[in-house]
């Protein structure tokens, strides 16, 4: 009897792929459901002794089984855009069920918790620093340090407490790695525990990823032994982007409104209920089980370039012809990732910009696709990596309205605490809207300024856009977390390469 491999990720589930798995049963194969290669413009993608086939609908079923199939894409691991990667947190994807014990066993699992066991707090957290890795999340922390630090730090109780909260644009590498490979975010998480002393660990999911939620629940009863005594606590979130800074996260697990808490004390002082917590973003932790195996650490610190140590999940999205998960070493360029990789855009026309970061990263020019994929290059370039999602914009966007965009969207998701966010958002709206009503007719610049209460005489064009520098400095310096402070970053970049798209 045939076998037959498919994703049951929730991107395939979107494209139709049990209705793909259920053609195949009715033609008397056995299927079996698997983690998604990240291949995602050929999903629903089916492997029959590793030849893929994708995208396919039921109709072509048929044709695959008879093997007259035009979707044939040949050996799967020998696809130019998996040959082409170093995946270490997705080496399993693709290749095992993610709910299997035995899969996950066979294919190294847990060997590096068992490790570890056997070794002294501060040694594990040396071997972190060795790797040199650092924060998947946002800023790019030394993990190593924040394990030290919470090591040393004296409280009643220690956690370590999973970031799953992704809403960035773009991003789905956690989405993946949890509905795909559960047990390795569960043993970087047991790791962590045996490394400071914690007895109790959260994963704080956002609401939209039921996929997700679904199968971290299940794989964690599944591995209560292995990670024992420690204990892993699922708690979803409310759909709020703002629990994606870390003290709004915790404050939401702790049963609070999800504000942002001033800093200091930082959480690994006095974090979850007042308590030395670990906080770490999905890939973060994922990271962990394979920089623990003998050698693991130093060949991790091998990788990548400069600061920038080991290997980013890079999710290619937006107007791309081939999107997907491209795991590799830091160092690679925009450029390779969009045209070489990527496809160029999916529309087939030029590319005018690239956001990387999320919502609030900055908007980067085809003149500096060059940048190394680096999380120092970038901040000398006033971009961000962070969570390691591109979006791709061919030469129909509107900067300026992008840019109005991200105040529109740092508004809404505010938490309320400090006046540069909450208000400063919303003066952004109104600034630019007044920029480009700069340029109209005098009925516009009057329905304008009754539509935001705004005075009917107006600044010059150039005040107004030296006030939305003014009030992007004060964003950026003043708020008390990075919503407010990166929301500038996108302005200003698409103010810089783009003014044209502000009249």
């Amino acid at each position: 009897m045939t076998l037959v491999r498919i994703s049951d990720d929730a991107l395939a589930l979107a494209c139709g792929a049990d209705a793909v798995a259920a053609a195949f049963v009715a033609a008397s194969c056995t299927v079996e459901r698997v983690s998604s290669w990240g291949m995602h413009w050929l999903e629903p993608l089916a492997e029959i002794d590793g030849i893929g086939f994708g995208p396919l609908f039921p109709e072509d079923v048929a044709a695959v089984l008879a093997g007259t199939s035009d979707k044939r894409i040949g050996a799967i691991a020998d696809h130019p855009f998996i040959k082409r990667q170093q995946r270490l947190t997705f080496a399993r994807a693709g290749k095992t069920r993610p709910l299997s014990l035995d899969d996950y066993a066979d294919t190294g699992g847990w060997s590096a918790l068992k490790r570890v066991k056997s070794m002294a707090s501060p040694e594990i957290v040396a071997e972190v620093a060795h790797s040199g890795l650092r924060g998947r999340g946002g800023a790019g922390f030394p993990a190593g340090i924040k394990w030290r630090t919470v090591l040393e730090a004296q409280g009643p109780r220690k956690y370590v407490v999973c970031n799953a909260d992704e809403g960035d644009s773009g991003t789905f590498a956690d989405r993946m790695l949890m509905e795909g490979d559960p047990f390795q975010l569960l043993e970087g998480m047991a790791i962590a525990a045996q490394a400071v002393g914690a007895q109790q660990g959260y994963i704080y999911v956002r609401s939209e990823y039921p996929h997700a939620i679904s199968k971290l629940n299940a794989a964690i009863e599944l591995a209560r032994e292995h990670i024992a005594p420690f204990r892993i606590e699922v708690r979803v979130g409310a759909g709020a982007y703002v629990c994606g800074e870390e003290t709004a996260l915790l404050n939401s697990i702790e049963g609070k409104r999800g504000e942002v808490r001033a800093k200091p004390p930082l959480p690994a002082h006095e974090g979850l209920f007042g308590c030395p917590t670990v906080v770490h973003n999905v890939l973060t932790l994922a990271a962990i089980p394979h920089i623990m195996v003998p050698g693991g650490a130093s060949r991790y610190d091998s990788l990548g370039i400069d600061r920038s140590k080991g290997t980013m999940p890079i999710q290619l999205a937006g107007n791309i012809r081939h999107g997907g998960l491209f795991e590799t070493a830091f160092g690679i360029t925009l450029n390779e990732l969009i045209h070489d990789i990527g496809g160029g855009t999916a529309s087939g026309r030029p590319v005018k910009g690239v956001q990387v970061g999320g919502p609030l990263g900055a908007y980067i020019h085809p003149s500096q696709f060059d940048l190394p994929f680096d999380y120092e290059a970038y901040a000398g370039a006033d971009a961000l990596i962070g969570h390691g999602g591109v979006v791709v914009f061919d030469d129909r966007a509107n900067m300026g309205a992008l840019a109005r965009f991200a105040f529109q969207f740092c508004a809404a998701e505010s938490c309320g605490k400090c006046t540069p966010c909450r208000i400063g958002s919303t003066r952004g709206v109104e600034l630019i809207d007044r920029i480009w009503a700069g340029g109209r007719d005098a009925d516009a610049v009057e329905a304008l300024a009754q539509m935001h209460n705004a005075r009917k005489d107006r600044r010059s064009r150039d005040e107004d856009l030296q006030l939305l520098e003014d009030l992007c400095e004060t964003m950026q310096f003043g708020s008390l977390c990075a919503l407010g402070g990166f929301t500038p970053y996108p302005v200003r970049s698409a103010l810089k390469h783009w003014p044209e798209d502000f009249t």
